[in-house]
């Protein structure tokens, strides 16, 4: 039952998009064997558990940058623009879908970006040699590399502003 779905499967659908690990609503609609339209009434039905650091909507562009980079593909007829949630968006996702499959998926999921982190922090081998087959290959694979250069970058940190009440002493004018 642990093996719902591999983490190999899992991988492959986490994108990054605005500096953020995430996964689109229609790749976690398939993982949790639901249809995309249930997924995102749910959501919407629960938006006050989804702040913008959890999930947000794709803009136009961004849309249109991911189907360039995967090429024409299952977008389909996509009438609205797709959601991106984060690991804790995920995370919230299983207080709000309840089938055991969604639970168990939700729990690979979690693994999957535990493994994608631990990766990513113990291996500088790996950044050198991509950057090797960089200067080996012309500009045509530019933008892959670009992708899996940010994909080893660790997201930035985000300064949280201070709580409470804040005094400036002085002169009045």
């Amino acid at each position: 039952m642990s093996n719902v779905v591999s983490a190999e499967i899992i991988a492959t659908k986490i994108l990054l998009i605005r500096g953020k690990r995430v996964m689109l609503d229609k790749d976690l609609a398939k993982l949790y064997e639901v249809n995309t339209n249930q997924l995102t009434r749910q959501v919407r039905r629960n938006m006050d558990r989804f702040p913008e650091d959890f999930m947000f909507q794709l803009t136009k562009n961004e849309f249109k940058n991911l189907i360039c980079q995967f090429g024409t593909s299952s977008w389909g007829g996509t009438r609205k623009l797709p959601l991106a949630f984060t690991e804790q968006g995920i995370a919230m996702l299983s207080g709000i879908l309840h089938s055991k499959m969604a639970v168990q998926v939700n729990i690979q999921i979690m693994r999957a970006f535990i493994q994608f982190k631990r990766i990513l922090l113990t291996n500088t081998g790996l950044r050198r040699k991509i950057e090797g087959m960089e200067k080996k290959y012309d500009k045509q694979f530019a933008i892959i590399f670009q992708i899996i250069k940010q994909l080893l970058e660790p997201p930035p940190l985000k300064l949280k502003p201070q709580i409470g009440f804040h005094a400036h002493i002085g002169k009045e004018d």
